[in-house]
């Protein structure tokens, strides 16, 4: 795999991976199995991303809104993500990949519960990538939970500010998204890392998640080398 031409390269990269059912769909198969291929694509992509450099990567698994989903297919993801977590909790460890997750418990059963806490655990001291597994997550809810324990702890609103907030969020103590990637074509935020993603790069392919692979990586990486991020400032002097 050839590097962009520039170094600069994204520190955290986010990605909210749409697509696996219509995947499936396409080629007349159940919408479990565009799922399994979706997880089966998960490792590969971690693992370019990290080749590039990456040190963060959060992937979109399952929002709070998802539980709006045909019951079956809802049990059966549960029953593939407590699968994959059990069969690969091991596999992090060996190659250095911290495992965090953000969002809600409730709901989730106590077994997937039980091996997502093991695996976390089991991977805690590992340093060479993290991954942050946005499971039951959403943006709205995220922030209410927030503001909610700042109540509780007796926040006065004159000491509110972006850090203290950032420091409430499931998220705290990750660095924001630089690069937010979206498979699957939609152009909608889907309630994702909304207050994170407040100066994000965005980069849209109409390409399925089970079929993202490097030469897509390769494109959103150098997209995103290309830009000049300005943060709210002006161009710099001599660009255009």
């Amino acid at each position: 795999m050839t590097e962009p031409q520039t170094k600069r390269i994204p520190l955290h990269v986010a990605i909210i991976m749409d697509g696996n059912g219509r995947w499936a769909r396409q080629r007349k198969l159940p919408r479990l199995v565009g799922h399994r291929a979706g997880t089966d694509n998960i490792y590969p992509v971690i693992e370019c991303l990290s080749a590039y450099g990456v040190r963060y990567v959060t992937l979109y698994v399952f929002s709070t809104e998802n539980w709006r989903r045909p019951r079956s297919e809802v049990q059966g993801l549960m029953r593939l993500l407590e699968e994959k977590i059990e069969h690969e909790a091991q596999n992090l460890k060996e190659r250095g990949i911290k495992l965090i997750h953000i969002g809600r418990s409730n709901g989730v059963s106590e077994g997937l519960q039980r091996k997502v806490r093991e695996a976390i655990e089991l991977t805690q001291d590992n340093s060479r990538l993290t991954l942050c597994v946005a499971f039951n997550y959403g943006s709205r809810s995220e922030i209410i939970d927030a503001i909610k324990q700042m109540m509780r702890d007796g926040v006065a609103p004159d000491d509110v500010n972006d850090e203290l907030l950032s420091g409430y969020l499931y998220t705290a103590g990750l660095p924001d998204p630089d690069l937010i990637i979206r498979t699957g074509g939609e152009m909608r935020l889907s309630n994702f890392m909304l207050w994170q993603a407040a100066y994000s790069e965005y980069y849209i392919t109409p390409t399925l998640w089970p079929d993202f692979g490097p030469e897509e990586i390769k494109r959103a990486v150098a997209a995103f080398s290309e830009r000049e991020r300005r943060f709210g400032g002006l161009k710099k002097k001599g660009r255009g």
